[in-house]
């Protein structure tokens, strides 16, 4: 019986652990006045986009599975669309901080008293950094402009930017992908104008 509700306590606790463990993403939007909700679309390169491998269709199907979500269909191959997406994205890395003011990972503490009875102590302390050379961020941007094909006006656009620490999952192209679209077009078309933070 004791298994029976430790296990998925312990499971919920693990899952809320990695809830809280993604990090909020700041997203920006503007649009036309009501812009569309629905119509073929095509997702395509921005122009000056730092990689058009692997890593940028990552981010364009993300980018395509979100858009099909609020209510647009993908055109098919070879038809002209009635909208084009164009998607870029950023991945830049920032440096860590040092480990402290004098850049050293041990510090040392020295502490003195004097008791009533005349009796005197000396205390040190030393504390050593055992948790390595601290990681960089990287710092992830999406960039989203939805074109009207027939005149090529921009009807929406937006910008989605998170940040995370090296080597940690968020900060992997895919789950970064999927989660800078869900968070920039999630609620299309969104208030215009306002910088929000999505959780």
């Amino acid at each position: 019986m004791l298994k029976k509700i430790v296990f998925p306590s312990l499971l919920a606790l693990s899952l809320s652990a990695c809830a809280t463990a993604v990090p909020p993403v700041e997203v920006t939007r503007f649009h036309i006045d009501n812009p569309a909700r629905s119509g073929t679309i095509a997702i395509e390169e921005m122009a000056g986009n730092p990689d058009v491998g692997l890593e940028f269709r990552t981010y364009a199907a993300a980018v395509d599975q979100e858009l099909q979500r609020v209510g647009f269909t993908r055109a098919g191959d070879g038809a002209k669309s009635d909208y084009v997406a164009l998607v870029g994205f950023r991945r830049t890395f920032r440096e860590p901080n040092s480990y402290g003011a004098n850049g050293k990972p041990v510090s040392v503490g020295v502490g003195g008293a004097v008791g009533s009875g005349g009796y005197s102590g000396l205390g040190v302390g030393i504390g050593i950094n055992l948790s390595g050379k601290p990681k960089g961020q990287v710092v992830t941007e999406l960039q989203v402009q939805l074109r009207r094909r027939a005149d090529s006006t921009t009807i929406w656009e937006g910008r989605a930017q998170t940040e995370a620490r090296e080597g940690a999952p968020a900060s992997q192209p895919g789950l970064a992908a999927q989660k800078l679209a869900a968070a920039l077009i999630g609620g299309y078309p969104g208030e215009s104008g306002r910088t929000i933070t999505v959780k």
